[in-house]
């Protein structure tokens, strides 16, 4: 069963762009493995609070402008 597990910054992406993301990965992976597996594939998008993420050690929070509207 083919997994992918995303990480992304909370409120980055709106419910349409997760599911487009799913829908698009799903895709990407049915044709490495055949269509079989797409009733078997599965896309975990977690969500990160701000202040979860470090980047050069310190934490990082998502700008207001790149927030999913």
């Amino acid at each position: 069963m083919p997994f992918v597990n995303i990480k992304t910054p909370e409120a980055a992406l709106s419910a349409e762009q997760k599911a487009e993301i799913s829908h698009r990965i799903t895709d990407l992976l049915v044709e490495y493995f055949s269509e079989h597996a797409r009733a078997h594939t599965m896309v975990l998008i977690e969500e990160v609070k701000d202040g979860g993420y470090y980047r050069a050690d310190e934490p990082f929070s998502i700008p207001q402008e790149y927030r999913a509207r």
